[in-house]
């Protein structure tokens, strides 16, 4: 994020009108960014697919698209190590309700209903907030 190519981005992010007034080609950018992530996602899909020796289709359903979006925002938007937090509490915490009679789906829901409105950045997102010497981002 604090490369050129990640500030061009949070400028288009932020105000994409005034990213063309500086003479950036947002869609170029827009595009490169859509281009990696679709290539870390292939390589993520691929790398699974061979070290599980199985490519199963409950991985491309949107539930777990949402799933990896509930994990990005437990852990924290903008950090590095946001999303693996959250998704080391998410899958810790499903398998652990797995033993349990309880519904996974629900209990996720209200975590993450607690989490959004106790830690409004995600859980890393706040420990960076609150550290000393950190300020007001």
């Amino acid at each position: 994020m604090h490369s050129p190519f990640g500030q061009v981005l949070k400028a288009i992010r932020e105000n994409e009108p005034r990213a063309v007034s500086l003479g950036y080609r947002t869609e170029r950018y827009k595009l490169l960014a859509f281009v990696l992530s679709a290539s870390l996602a292939g390589l993520d899909g691929g790398t699974k697919a061979l070290v599980f020796q199985l490519a199963s289709l409950t991985e491309v359903t949107w539930q777990m698209s949402g799933e990896v979006v509930l994990m990005t925002l437990l852990g924290g938007m903008g950090t590095l190590l946001g999303p693996v937090v959250g998704a080391a509490l998410v899958v810790t915490l499903e398998s652990h309700l797995a033993s349990t009679s309880l519904p996974v789906p629900v209990v996720n829901g209200a975590i993450f209903v607690v989490c959004v409105l106790v830690f409004r950045r995600g859980i890393v997102g706040e420990l960076l907030h609150r550290l000393p010497g950190k300020g007001e981002r």
